[in-house]
C-alpha cells in the first residue's frame, strides 16, 4: 500500500512527491524517461507490507522490456498470477514485481485475473501508452488531469492541484450537495477527475490522447441457485478471502465493531492466527447517544482478541474536523470521518495493517433503502405520489425521502431520489445552479451493468457497490488510514466472493423485511445470536445533538467569516436550515455537508 504520482510533460521533483510521504514513509523514488517526444516521471512513496527488502521498491523496470509500474495495493492472488511467468527471474517476492511482469506478458486486458485492491499506472514502452486502473469497487482511488500535451495522475488531488491551476465547478458542486459525495469520475474541480473503478485508461503518447473503457464484465442472476448450498459456498469463500488478505510480512489487526459484518472478518483472522489478534473500535462517551463500544467489547471477549478501545467526546469534533477536511481532501457528507480518523490514530500506535468489515452492506442488501426499495414496489406509485405535497413537513428525513423517491415511474430518477439530500429546489436556492450530472452517472453504471435485466433493488445494490461505496466511504477510510500510513483491507469486496455475491437472487439477501439474510444464515453456524441479532447501530457521530448545541452556533460564526464560501452559498438558507434543525427536523446530514464545505473553502483559496 502506497502512494504514487506521475506525469507526462510535467515534471516533479522530490517535494511534490513528499506531499502523499504519508501513504509510503519506508521509501520514495523518482524515476524519469523519454519516449519521442515525450518527458515521463513516474514517482513512488513506499509503505512495505510485502516483502520488506529493496526488492520490491518502486518505481519498478521490466529488464527485459523497459516497461515501469507504480502500484498503490495489494494483488492477493499474485502468487498464483505467478505460476504463469516461469521465464521471468524474479528479484523479490512483491506482488508489484509480479503483475509489472504478467502485464509485460499478458497485455493491460489481463487485469481481469487480479483479485487485490489497487490503483496504478503501467508504461507499455512497445506500444508507447500509459494505462491508468483502478480495482473493480473503487478501494483506492486514482485522480488524474489531462490538458494539451500533458498527463499528471496521483493518489491524491494536492500533488495534482501543485502542478495545474484548478477551478471550483458550479455544476459538480450541485452534484455533491444532491449525493452528498462526488462520484466518478467527477470531484469538485472542474480539470481534476477520478478515474471510474474497475476502468482503465489509456494515455497514447504519440497522439496524446485518452480513451476510458470497463473492465469487468456485467454479471447475470443465477436464477436457479439453491439457497442451502448458497449458504456454505457463502461461507467457504468469505473465509477464503480473509485467508487471501491475511498476506502480509507485517502483523494485521482487526476493525471491530458491534456488528456481525467484522465479527465474522475478526472470526477468521483468529481462526487462522497463531498469535492473539488485536482489534480496536470507537465510540462516543454516555452523553453522546448511542455507541458500540460495549457490544464489540463483548464480541472481542467471544472471540478472545486482544481488545482496544478508543472514546470520543464533543470537544474531539472541533479540535480535529478541519484537518479531516484536508485530509480527505473531497468535501463529504458523511459524519463517519470523525470516528474513524481517532480509531486510525489510535491503530497507527500498534498496527500497519487491519481488516474492516466495510463493504458488505451493498452487495448483500444490509441498508434500510433497499428493504423501503423492496416493500415499496407492493404499494402504488400514485400513493406515494400523493404524499410528496406533505414531504417537506415530515421529520424523519428517511421517510420524508422514500415519499419522493418512490413515487417515481422513471428507475433511474427513483434511484437518484433515493440518494438525495438536497432536493433540485434546495440545491438552487442554495448555490443558484441546477444539478444536471447526478442522473447521468447512475444511468452510466445502470446500462454498464447490464441492470435492465435484474429486479430494481438488485441494480441499487451494485450500482452502490460501484459508486457511494467507492466515493465516499472507501474514500475517506483509504484517505484517513493512509494519513497514518496504515493499510485497510476489505475482505467483503475480494473479487471471487463478489462475483458469487452478485449473481444470488435478491430473496436470498432481503427476506421479510430484513437485510443481509444469507449472511445471517452463515453466521448461525459460527457466532452466537446476541452477536447476530444485535440492532445495527452503524458507524456515525452524534452530531444531531451537536448541531442543535453548540456545534450548530458555531457554524452560525463561521459563516460569517469565509468570503470564498459566500461567493457560491446563500448564507441566510443555511442560516435558516440551522433552524429548522433545532427546532426538531432532522438536518444533521446536509448540516455536516456545508460545514464541510464551509472548512473546505477555507482550506483551499483557489481560483473562483
Amino acid at each position: 500500500m502506497c502512494g504514487i504520482l506521475g506525469s507526462v510533460n510535467k515534471a516533479f521533483g522530490n517535494e511534490t512527491l513528499d506531499l502523499i510521504k504519508h501513504r509510503g514513509p519506508d521509501h520514495g523514488e523518482i524515476l524519469s524517461l523519454k519516449w519521442n517526444d515525450s518527458d515521463i516521471t513516474f514517482g513512488h512513496r513506499r509503505l512495505s507490507i510485502v516483502d520488506l527488502s529493496p526488492s520490491g521498491n518502486q518505481p519498478m523496470k521490466n529488464p527485459l522490456n523497459e516497461n515501469l509500474i507504480i502500484f498503490n495495493g495489494e494483488i492477493y492472488n499474485h502468487e498464483f498470477l505467478k505460476n504463469s511467468l516461469s521465464d521471468y527471474n524474479f528479484k523479490g517476492h512483491s506482488d508489484t514485481e509480479t503483475i509489472l511482469y504478467y502485464l509485460s506478458k499478458f497485455g493491460i486486458d489481463s487485469i481481469e485475473n487480479f483479485n487485490g485492491i489497487f490503483a496504478f499506472a503501467f508504461f507499455d514502452k512497445a506500444k508507447g501508452k500509459i494505462f491508468l486502473a483502478r480495482d473493480p469497487y473503487g478501494v483506492k482511488p486514482l485522480y488524474y488531469s489531462v490538458s494539451n500535451n500533458s498527463l499528471v495522475f496521483s493518489s491524491e488531488i494536492r500533488p495534482i492541484k501543485s502542478l495545474i491551476q484548478t477551478e471550483t465547478n458550479r455544476e459538480n458542486l450541485a452534484q455533491l450537495l444532491k449525493l452528498r459525495y462526488s462520484p466518478s469520475p467527477d470531484t469538485i474541480y472542474s480539470n481534476i477527475f477520478k478515474l471510474r473503478p474497475g476502468h482503465i485508461l489509456e494515455y497514447d503518447l504519440a497522439s496524446h490522447t485518452t480513451s476510458i473503457k470497463p473492465f469487468q464484465k456485467a454479471i447475470n442472476i443465477n436464477v436457479n441457485a439453491q439457497f442451502n448450498r448458497c449458504v456454505d459456498k457463502y461461507g467457504e469463500l468469505l473465509e477464503k478471502a480473509v485467508d487471501r488478505q491475511l498476506m502480509s510480512d507485517v502483523e494485521i489487526g482487526s476493525l471491530l465493531s458491534g456488528g456481525i459484518d467484522s465479527a465474522l472478518i475478526t472470526y477468521f483472522m483468529v481462526k487462522r492466527s497463531p498469535e492473539k489478534i488485536k482489534s480496536f473500535t470507537v465510540g462516543f462517551d454516555e452523553h453522546s447517544g448511542e455507541s458500540e463500544l460495549d457490544d464489540a467489547k463483548e464480541t472481542a471477549q467471544i472471540l478472545g482478541t486482544q481488545h482496544k478501545e478508543v472514546i470520543l467526546h464533543q470537544d474531539n469534533f472541533k479540535e480535529i474536523f478541519e484537518k479531516i477536511i484536508d485530509i480527505v481532501e473531497e468535501p463529504l457528507g458523511t459524519t463517519s470521518t470523525i470516528p474513524m480518523y481517532f480509531l486510525n490514530m489510535e491503530v497507527a500506535k500498534h498496527l500497519k495493517v487491519v481488516l474492516t468489515g466495510q463493504g458488505a452492506d451493498e452487495p448483500l442488501g444490509g441498508y434500510t433503502r433497499y428493504k423501503g426499495l423492496f416493500m415499496s414496489e407492493k404499494i402504488p406509485e400514485l400513493f406515494f405520489r400523493s404524499l410528496q405535497p406533505i414531504s417537506p413537513f415530515i421529520k424523519n428525513e428517511k421517510i420524508s425521502r422514500a415519499i419522493n423517491a418512490f413515487g417515481e415511474k422513471d428507475k433511474i430518477k427513483k434511484l437518484e431520489n433515493s440518494y438525495m439530500l438536497f432536493n433540485e429546489k434546495e440545491i438552487f436556492e442554495l448555490i443558484n445552479t441546477q444539478d444536471h450530472n447526478s442522473y447521468t452517472k447512475i444511468k452510466y453504471f445502470y446500462d454498464d451493468l447490464n441492470c435492465e435485466k435484474k429486479h430494481l433493488v438488485e441494480s441499487m445494490m451494485s450500482i452502490d457497490s460501484r459508486m457511494n461505496l467507492a466515493d465516499d466511504l472507501l474514500l475517506y477510510t483509504d484517505k484517513i488510514s493512509m494519513h497514518f500510513g496504515i493499510e485497510t483491507r476489505v475482505p467483503f469486496l475480494d473479487h471471487e466472493l463478489m462475483n458469487f455475491l452478485e449473481t444470488l437472487p435478491y430473496p436470498f439477501k432481503i427476506k421479510k423485511g430484513q437485510g443481509k439474510y444469507i449472511h445471517k444464515e452463515f453466521a448461525k453456524s459460527i457466532l452466537p445470536p446476541k452477536v447476530i441479532n444485535r440492532k445495527k447501530k452503524g458507524f456515525q457521530s452524534p452530531t444531531n445533538q451537536w448541531f442543535k448545541d453548540q456545534l450548530g452556533d458555531l457554524m452560525i460564526s463561521e459563516l460569517n467569516q469565509n468570503p470564498e464560501f459566500a461567493q457560491y452559498f446563500n448564507l441566510e438558507k443555511i442560516r435558516s436550515l440551522i433552524k429548522v434543525h433545532k427546532a426538531g427536523f432532522n438536518k444533521e446530514k446536509q448540516l455536516f455537508l456545508l460545514f464541510s464545505l464551509l472548512y473546505w473553502f477555507k482550506s483551499n483559496k483557489i481560483n473562483l
